[in-house]
Order: structure tokens, then C-alpha cells, then sequence
């Protein structure tokens, strides 16, 4: 990952900047979810969410958080339920555009692997939306075409996991 670019945890001050970003990502799609919904899922596991900061300003985001094997969550409303889990689910990946295309994505999942593998998780998963699965299968994510992932996610969505370690 380039020099200039720093990963941190996600801050109460950056909600701004990753509801933008997600917007921009996701609504042309029908895939957005807004800022009361993401907030929900930052706030059970607030140590499993980061930004992706270039000279000050924040140019991506990773939302994740201890969610049930096989199940994600429904993007049509906010998360109410918090879980034990062995399982990190990252929820929400986005890096803004112009960096996509240069091994950015890949530096950030390494990243939250580490950090998955510190907290004592066992596997994460995450459902890929718009043809996300073909990177995701790089990296050693496998698909489970078995679950059934909520129309909310589009037709295409495939729910994905890999062990940690």
C-alpha cells in the first residue's frame, strides 16, 4: 500500500466522509443504506471498524463486526442485535474510486486480517455484491451458494468466508 495512505480505527468524526463514500458506492445500485444503519453496525464492535486515511482525509472504509456463521445482515434496516461470535463479518468495504485498481483493497483485507487474527477470530466472511467474488476468491475467500443471501443484497450477491489463520 502506498506511503501516503494510513489505516486507523473509524472515528466518531468520520461518519461524515464513509456516509459519502458509501452513497457514492452504492446507491446507483440501490444498495445504500445510510447513516443510521452503518452507524449500527460500527457500534457492537468499534475495534473491528477502520478508515483509510490520505493526507487527512478519509478515502475508504472497512464496517465489520462478531456476526453468526452463514447469516448477515439485512440492509434494509439498522442492526439491534449484538453477537458472540468467532465469526467477523465484514459488512461494508468501499475505497474511493480513484484508488480502486491499486492493490489498495488487498493492503486493507491484510490489514483486517491481522487484526481479525489478534482479536481471536476464527473466520470472517463478508457477501460480495457486484462481482466483488472474483477478488475475494484470490484472496482465499470460498463461496457458500448455499446461503440464501436477502434480495436487498442484489441478485448477484454471494456470501463469502475464509478462516483466519
Amino acid at each position: 500500500m502506498s506511503g501516503d495512505l494510513r489505516i486507523r480505527l473509524l472515528a466518531d468524526g468520520d461518519w461524515d466522509a464513509v456516509v459519502a463514500l458509501e452513497h457514492e458506492a452504492y446507491a446507483a445500485d440501490g444498495l445504500s443504506e445510510g447513516r443510521e444503519a452503518l452507524q449500527s453496525r460500527a457500534l457492537g464492535s468499534p475495534e473491528t471498524c477502520f478508515v483509510l486515511e490520505q493526507g487527512g482525509t478519509v478515502r475508504g472504509y472497512l464496517l465489520s463486526l462478531p456476526y453468526p456463521p452463514l447469516r448477515c445482515p439485512d440492509l434494509t434496516r439498522p442492526e439491534d442485535a449484538r453477537y458472540e461470535s468467532d465469526n467477523l463479518h465484514v459488512h461494508d468495504l468501499v475505497i474511493a474510486e480513484d484508488l480502486r485498481g491499486r492493490e489498495v483493497a488487498l493492503g486493507f483485507m491484510r490489514h483486517f486480517r491481522e487484526r481479525a487474527e489478534e482479536l481471536g477470530f476464527e473466520r470472517i466472511s463478508m457477501v460480495a455484491v457486484r462481482g466483488a467474488e472474483i477478488l475475494l476468491r484470490l484472496i482465499g475467500y470460498r463461496a457458500h451458494r448455499e446461503v440464501a443471501v436477502p434480495a436487498c443484497y442484489g441478485r448477484r450477491a454471494v456470501y463469502m468466508s475464509t478462516t483466519v489463520r
